[in-house]
């Protein structure tokens, strides 16, 4: 039963953060919401902060444990905004709190294993060195997180799956440029 109401907490928190802004949802709005007490919420989570993490962790390790490999950088960049675009207003909601540091963590985290299974799917490991590596995942990740925060703080207005698209088309060979160059240098 512990699954059900926490679920339900989820659920009606989410419902609630993309219909108003975070700081217009409270504890109160929640259980009001999902039809339970005060303190089966705080028995389930600490605060909205704790509810927020637990939500954006669960669906990055969804995502990681869905696709073990990725075959291209638009693959990655579709896989990291899968959330995102799911939940634009919730997600705007969060980027505009002050709880954004928790949603750019663990999209920090989903692009740099998107990035490191697209480069350990299209080049296998131990092709170049670990620092290259290193450099490159370092590298792509921040393009990709860049783009997507770039892309919500201009209010998502564009269709990023697009526009994403097109610069992945712009910069196709980039990651196969840099291996070759990691591979002359060694």
């Amino acid at each position: 039963m512990p699954n059900f109401t926490r679920n339900a907490i989820k659920e009606a928190f989410m419902k609630l953060l993309n219909e108003r802004p975070l700081n217009k949802i409270s504890v109160r709005s929640i259980v009001e919401e999902c039809g339970i007490n005060r303190n089966s919420f705080y028995y389930h989570f600490q605060d909205i902060p704790s509810l927020i993490e637990e939500i954006i962790k669960e669906d990055v390790d969804r995502l990681i444990e869905k696709y073990p490999t990725v075959g291209s950088l638009n693959e990655c960049m579709e896989l990291a905004l899968e959330f995102t675009v799911k939940n634009k207003k919730a997600v705007l909601h969060i980027y505009n709190s002050i709880n954004r540091d928790i949603y750019e963590q663990y999209s920090m985290k989903l692009c740099e294993y998107v990035v490191t299974a697209y480069l350990d799917t299209a080049f296998g490991k131990g092709i170049v060195s670990e620092y290259d590596r290193t450099i490159a995942v370092r590298f792509l990740k921040c393009m990709l997180f860049g783009l997507i925060f770039d892309w919500i703080e201009n209010g998502m207005r564009t269709d990023v799956i697009d526009e994403i698209s097109h610069v992945t088309r712009l910069c196709r060979g980039l990651s196969d440029e840099l291996i070759r160059r990691s591979l002359e240098n060694q």
